[in-house]
């Protein structure tokens, strides 16, 4: 994948917005914590400049992984919704 600055600040956000949702919606510990580290990295590389290489790792290294977090996070909820 290769990361920009505009998929760093959207994926940023949706992170943010699905810990946020985590938090409240009392999901497991691994969970909101996974969520929590990848919006700290996702904070992090936005305040950086993407054209240096270990940055570029770093930027698609999260964004795998925050694509990772919020699969987790989208089927716990749904698995949630089907149960609730």
């Amino acid at each position: 994948m290769n990361p920009t600055m505009m998929k760093l600040r959207h994926v940023q956000r949706e992170v943010a917005t699905a810990l946020e949702l985590a938090l409240v919606a009392l999901a497991p510990g691994p969970l909101i914590e996974s969520l929590a580290c990848t919006a700290g990295l996702l904070d992090a590389l936005g305040e950086l400049p993407i054209d240096s290489e270990p940055i570029r790792v770093w930027a698609s290294e999260t964004l795998k992984r925050a694509e990772a977090c919020l699969d987790s996070w989208h089927a716990w909820e749904a698995k949630r919704k089907t149960t609730a």
